[in-house]
């Protein structure tokens, strides 16, 4: 802890105030959005159709124009990308708070979920800009402050549900509308390359996206790199629903699905910078991204182990065998995201030749987040065939196999030298 301390004070004045926005970011989204589903459901007692739709539309609203902010970004600068983006989900915050009509909360969930295609390239492109020859370093340290707010965001909200759901949605609004108005202050303009020469006037938005899909590349390495966001997100999905076929949805069961977030975010936040200055000392960032996804697809032979084990009746020995292995998936899992985390972004910015690396950043998120629905519908598939045949290790092999899958595209790309990228073009 005390070596990330000294690294963070050695970074730009705006990379640290980044690193802090990023933390209070995760820390407002994640004090609400874990208990939306239970206020919708239960307080306004909606159908089921309707929750689903109210988050739905959430995630489809960020995942889809998350092109659109980084190409935004890029044409007017980070600072108001992040700003806006801020603002607009302080009112979506709130408006989920004081509203109880369908449209009005469908209105709020595309404002938060615009919010964060808004703010989310326009970051990363801007730390990667301040951070120069210290990227690598300063996306670790990125990657502490951004699980640490995903610890502690459903604690406080934990704590503030006790009040009511209002409550804390205005507590989640006011911490975004403290957020803006120290970026308004404090965190200094920047924007991507300007046209070489001065007067050249900038290329039409189509005329930037036919640039970025040609970038081959680019391309093949966010296909390579969305089975590491499919398999990083069984956390949320394939682990729990584990832990509650075998230990239930009583308390032994939240406890155990709770132990998955503090042993992914405990171990970040403590291991992250000793891992990529382990890595860089003795690897390619090639070499560190194939590791990372063969870390991550061997994070579910704990769970294929176990699934050849009888299940023992109610007790300790069963919610041993219900939280051990998915903790130690998880475990691999967030070490899997240590190693490859900062050398994929790095990667990023290099195989955009360090020009529109919003607009690239934007549609990485938007293949990837493709690829994360795509998988968790193939994942819950094969969860619901594994329950009906009996076949308790078809998931955790079809997740191993998605691992090895990723790390050997990687591994193919790196021998190609696509992983290179072209020379940086000079502003």
């Amino acid at each position: 802890m005390r070596e990330s301390i000294a690294r963070f004070r050695g970074h730009e004045r705006s990379v640290r105030l980044l690193m802090v926005n990023q933390f209070t970011i995760n820390l407002g989204f994640y004090m609400l959005m874990p208990y939306l589903a239970a206020h919708l459901s239960g307080t306004l007692g909606m159908a089921g159709w309707t929750v689903g739709l109210v988050l739905g539309v959430r995630n489809f609203t960020q995942q889809g124009m998350f092109l659109v902010g980084g190409t935004l970004a890029d044409r007017f600068g980070y600072k108001p990308l992040i700003v806006a983006g801020c603002l607009l989900r302080t009112a979506g915050f709130a408006a989920l708070g004081l509203s109880a009509a369908l449209p009005a909360l469908i209105a709020a969930s595309a404002a938060t979920g615009l919010a964060g295609a808004l703010f989310n390239p326009a970051v990363r492109a801007y730390l990667a800009r301040d951070a120069g020859e210290q990227r690598v370093a300063a996306f670790a340290l990125f990657n502490v402050f951004y699980q640490a707010g995903i610890l502690l965001g459903p604690l406080v909200g934990m704590a503030l549900a006790a009040v009511d759901f209002r409550t804390t949605c205005l507590v989640a609004a006011g911490v975004f509308a403290v957020l803006s108005v120290v970026q308004i202050r404090s965190l200094p303009a920047r924007r991507g390359e300007e046209p070489a020469d001065g007067g050249a006037e900038r290329p039409g938005v189509l005329a930037q996206w036919r640039g970025v899909l040609a970038n081959r590349p680019f391309l093949l390495f966010a296909g390579a790199m969305t089975g590491s966001y499919v398999l990083s997100f069984q956390v949320y999905l394939a682990l729990p629903l584990e832990i509650r076929r075998l230990g239930g949805s009583g308390t032994a069961g939240t406890t155990a699905t709770a132990l998955l977030f503090v042993v992914s975010g405990l171990s970040t936040i403590l291991l992250q910078s000793r891992v990529t200055a382990w890595c860089r000392a003795r690897t390619t960032p090639g070499g560190a991204l194939v590791a990372g996804l063969v870390t991550m697809g061997a994070a579910f032979l704990p769970l294929l182990a176990a699934s050849a084990l009888p299940v023992p009746g109610p007790g300790p020995a069963r919610w041993a065998l219900a939280a051990g292995p998915p903790a130690l998936a998880a475990l691999l899992l967030a070490v899997g995201t240590m190693i490859a985390y900062p050398f994929e972004m790095d990667t990023v910015v290099r195989l955009s030749g360090e020009r529109l690396v919003a607009t690239h950043y934007g549609l990485y998120n938007t293949v990837c987040g493709v690829g994360i629905t795509l998988g968790n519908l193939l994942t819950g598939a094969a969860l619901d065939a594994a329950r009906a045949a009996g076949l308790a290790a078809l998931p955790w092999l079809a997740l191993c196999a998605l691992g090895l899958l990723c790390a050997l595209a990687l591994h193919a790309l790196q021998r190609g030298r696509l992983l290179v990228g072209p020379e940086a073009v000079p502003a």
